[in-house]
């Protein structure tokens, strides 16, 4: 399996970050990262770096106007008068404005409000490039995937929280999109993404809402108690060419190995269902029961059951990463889930 990181993922340190009215440490840290790596090295998997995005790499999912925004807020922010390290947003517009003809201006702080669902996504100097580099592992995965091989990409930032033109949840490019859409392009008729994260996969959901060729489904704490909030329900299907093409699986507070995997099953039957020509895996570690912002509880052992799980439906798959915050625990997961994916 071949497998990629870029380092520019080093450069994005944000700091931000507002949990029940009190700001705290960032959970999405380069240490992240680190811990990955060194996992994959300890595999014998040691990630490339992968090829420079081309020209236009990013436009397949996500609206020019929006990437603009990404690549050039920090500068514009560090020109305001007496500017916070960050960028973020303190207004957002409400639907009434929006149906009442609202849209953004000029100014750097009408367009973060704008191009982002909430405070979890800070930009800074380096978050860019970042977001630049995780988009190209993401397309380096895709790329191994079209030749029918499974290919792991270390994608910091994550991307499955990213509508295709607003940032949220520490997502800023949305990198399994990216790879569904490359998949597409390179000749698979049909691609299923399958977001074993803790929170669901609104971007990804939203990106593909309308389409029928790409199936999306998402495995996550139950939105009621949990990130996004508003979105992960079992009612969203779908529309359009897309009724029926999204699948949603919320889980209950606490749930473990049995039901976490009871609800892999049902996907997995799915995706059997769909016949898909390729297979995106967003991969998330927050349903870990050691993690910080945890809404579930699956061990060590549940991750490698997955792993051998998802494997075995022995389809090309590109896997992207998502969350996980416990950094001293998620290079052992990601162990033991490549572990199990390669004994399937």
């Amino acid at each position: 399996m071949k497998t990629f990181a870029h380092p520019d993922q080093a450069g994005h340190t944000p700091t931000f970050f507002l949990q029940r009215g009190q700001v705290r440490r960032n959970y999405e840290i380069p240490a992240r990262a680190a811990a990955l790596e060194a996992a994959l090295h300890r595999m014998g998997l040691a990630p490339a770096t992968p090829p420079p995005l081309p020209d236009g790499a990013m436009q397949t999912v996500h609206a020019p106007d929006y990437l603009d925004f990404l690549a050039t807020a920090a500068t514009e922010w560090a020109k305001l008068p007496e500017p916070g390290p960050e960028v973020v947003a303190n207004i957002h517009p409400v639907p009434e404005m929006v149906a009442q003809g609202g849209r953004t201006g000029a100014s750097i702080i009408a367009r973060t409000g704008w191009y982002t669902a909430d405070t979890a996504c800070p930009i800074g100097p380096g978050s860019w490039a970042a977001i630049q580099g995780a988009a190209a592992c993401a397309l380096a995965a895709a790329a191994e995937t079209a030749q029918g091989r499974t290919a792991y990409a270390l994608c910091r930032p994550p991307g499955h929280h990213a509508y295709a033109a607003r940032a949220g949840g520490h997502c800023y490019v949305n990198n399994a999109a990216l790879a569904a859409q490359a998949l597409r392009d390179a000749g698979a008729a049909r691609v299923a993404t399958l977001d074993i994260d803790s929170h669901h996969g609104n971007g990804t959901q939203g990106i593909f809402w309308e389409r029928g060729d790409v199936l999306t489904i998402s495995i996550h704490g139950d939105p009621d108690n949990y990130y996004p909030w508003f979105v992960g329900r079992t009612a969203e299907r779908g529309a359009g060419a897309g009724d029926g093409c999204n699948m949603n699986l919320p889980l209950a507070f606490g749930t473990g190995d049995e039901g976490w995997l009871d609800a892999l099953r049902y996907a997995m039957a799915a995706i059997r269902d769909f016949k898909p020509d390729a297979l995106v895996v967003p991969l998330g570690f927050d349903a870990s029961e050691h993690e910080p912002l945890g809404a579930l509880k699956v061990t060590e052992e549940g991750f490698a059951r997955a792993g051998a799980m998802i494997g075995g439906l022995k389809i090309p798959t590109a896997i992207t990463q998502e969350g996980g915050y416990n950094v001293e625990k998620i290079g052992g997961l990601l162990e033991r889930f490549l572990t199990g994916w390669t004994s399937a």
